[in-house]
């Protein structure tokens, strides 16, 4: 048994937990070893903060090896190609074998998938987009401002949401609100659909009370640089003065070529357990497939968001499982679709919605009501991330505390 490798693709949130999960349930005989291309560990649910100046971009983002414990192997890298018939992944110029495998490579961002996007939009889904975003909003002095998602599925649900509603509470405190049209633009029916019609309800009516637009059920099908408007199927054009966009996202172009995927480029895995069809084989995060009961659209069914949290549980219950195989125990830990989100409202405040989406025949989840105590909680879960030892311990007290006296369960 000894000499056992396991092989970690991507640096991100489901990476690190796995890695250091199994580091500390493994013997030291079996190796861990973590490939990303970058050494910096970027902590995306900053980036919102970025974008309003609540942060610099040095406060979003560590070096990767802080972050993992000793004994795990970190090799930046980029992968090249992934052989699960061969048990063998191609990254730096050369071959890693393995014993158990886990792809956590996240989602890509491709922003040239809609016409003319690229050239126009401002972004808040890279650390560097966030910062770019800042400058262009201090500098903005009246004017539409639209805030698009391109293309399902998108990373973090509640994104787009919190985009609109932190700008219009920058732009109030710059002085220049009165003088901005803020509206957004989606291909959604509701905000969140896969957190039902009453959590979307929620947040649509948080974002009218704010007097930001939300537009429905719109496909934006490209962007004219000239005129500056946005060119949906079926719909009037709408001119706008500062784009900010959700721009489509795939899967790396690795995964796509390795047999893993499906024909939408995300890897299916089984729902409890994340493995895929190939033996010894995991996928997490959002480079995972994994359908829900219930139906987005009548034509569309419903499939787990692509989450950080989701990331974070479900890379638990895979080291659980690999190292419980490797010592000859029973491997009976299962995902079982829990999960919850921040939403940041602006003006020190953040709402939480947590549930089951694994629920039938729909997924449960609940928004709790704004305030400022769950705004403090996503503060300390950001340090909880890029500090360590007692902000961790604050960070799981309060959210203990906040779940009990507001009545929603949270796990941790």
């Amino acid at each position: 048994m000894s000499g056992k490798t396991v092989l970690i693709l991507g640096g991100g949130v489901g990476g690190i937990v796995a890695a250091n999960a199994l580091r500390q349930q493994l013997k030291p005989e079996y190796r861990v070893i973590v490939i990303d291309k970058n050494i910096h560990h970027a902590f995306a649910p900053s980036f919102l903060w970025v974008m309003v100046g609540a942060r610099k971009p040095k406060q979003a983002a560590t070096d990767l090896r802080r972050l993992l414990k000793p004994g795990v192997e970190l090799v930046q890298a980029e992968v090249s190609r992934i052989d699960a018939a061969a048990q063998k992944v191609e990254a730096g110029g050369r071959e890693w074998a393995y014993d158990y495998l886990i792809v956590a490579l996240g989602a890509a961002l491709n922003p040239e998938a809609v016409p003319g996007l690229a050239q126009a939009a401002h972004t808040s889904y890279t650390l560097e987009g966030a910062a770019r975003l800042w400058e262009a909003v201090k500098r903005f002095p009246k004017g539409r401002v639209a805030v698009v998602v391109a293309r399902l599925p998108y990373k973090c649900p509640a994104a787009p949401y919190e985009t609109a509603l932190l700008l219009e509470a920058a732009l109030r405190n710059l002085g220049s609100r009165d003088r901005v049209q803020l509206d957004i633009y989606t291909p959604e029916l509701l905000p969140m659909p896969s957190a039902g019609p009453e959590v979307g309800s929620r947040l649509k009516t948080m974002l009218e009370a704010r007097g930001i637009g939300f537009h429905p059920n719109l496909k934006l099908g490209s962007v004219n640089l000239e005129t500056e408007e946005l060119l949906f199927e079926d719909a009037p054009k709408i001119p706008y003065d500062l784009l900010v966009a959700v721009p489509p996202h795939q899967s790396p172009a690795v995964v796509r070529e390795s047999g893993l995927a499906n024909e939408t480029g995300w890897i299916p895995v089984d729902p409890k357990t994340l493995k895929t069809k190939h033996q010894n084989v995991y996928a997490l995060g959002d480079v995972a497939l994994i359908s829900l009961p219930g139906r987005y659209k009548p034509d569309v069914p419903l499939t787990l968001p692509k989450a950080g949290v989701f990331a974070h549980l479900q890379a638990e219950v895979i080291a659980h499982n690999i190292a419980a195989e490797l010592e000859g125990k029973a491997a009976d830990a299962a995902f079982d679709g829990y999960g919850y989100c921040f939403v940041e409202l602006g003006y020190g405040q953040a709402a939480i919605g947590a549930g089951n989406f694994y629920a039938v025949p729909a997924p449960k989840v609940d928004l709790r009501p704004p305030g400022r105590l769950w705004h403090l909680g996503k503060v300390l879960f950001e340090q909880y991330w890029l500090a360590s030892g007692p902000a961790r311990r604050l960070w799981k007290t309060l959210m203990v505390l906040g779940g009990k006296s507001t009545g929603l369960e949270v796990k941790l």
